[in-house]
């Protein structure tokens, strides 16, 4: 089962990259290894409702089973005990990645309220994250049923060996960045 956008990186982003970047094989063409769903939440030390709530709309959002991470260490200024649950996450591969992709690109994004693209700031490995402020702007989650407005970073992971070949690939792939011109 291969989704469009699985189809087209296969048809159209890989000769279209090839070709701006003139590689000599088809294997050296970047490609999206995993999307990873983070939600940190540090006020979860005082209610553990929270978690639940936050790995079930998780797992709503990118239908696969979110997990809680837990801390590495104690802190006493913000009462946290090692091994406790602070945060939810999600790791997609293959074709729940790509699933998750379109709906985000062709659903999601344009829900936000004054929308004027993302940020093209990559992080020097051809890898990029995406802050959310909200998880209502995913048609999964019903708003009468949230308590609490929660955010979540999504950190898109390539195979890319630079910014420059990052950024290309999640242009094509249709991400909204704000400026076509890499900074």
């Amino acid at each position: 089962m291969s989704t469009t956008l699985q189809k087209d990186y296969k048809e159209r982003i890989v000769p279209a990259l090839e070709k701006e970047f003139n590689y000599s094989t088809v294997m050296q063409v970047p490609k999206l290894k995993k999307i990873v769903i983070n939600q940190g939440l540090g006020e979860a030390t005082q209610d553990k409702k929270i978690i639940e709530t936050a790995i079930n709309e998780l797992t709503a959002i990118t239908g696969q089973k979110a997990v809680a991470t837990l801390s590495r260490k104690d802190i006493s200024n913000f009462k946290v005990r090692k091994k406790m649950p602070i945060g939810v996450m999600v790791t997609l591969r293959r074709d729940k990645m790509y699933e998750f992709l379109e709906r985000l690109v062709r659903v999601a994004l344009p829900r936000i309220r004054d929308f004027k693209g993302i940020e093209s700031k990559m992080d020097g490995r051809g890898n990029y994250t995406l802050g959310i402020t909200e998880q209502i702007i995913f048609p999964e989650i019903n708003i009468d049923n949230i308590n609490k407005l929660m955010g979540m970073n999504i950190t898109f992971v390539t195979s890319a060996n630079t910014d420059e070949e990052g950024f290309a690939l999640l242009k094509q792939f249709g991400l909204p960045f704000k400026n076509a011109n890499k900074n």
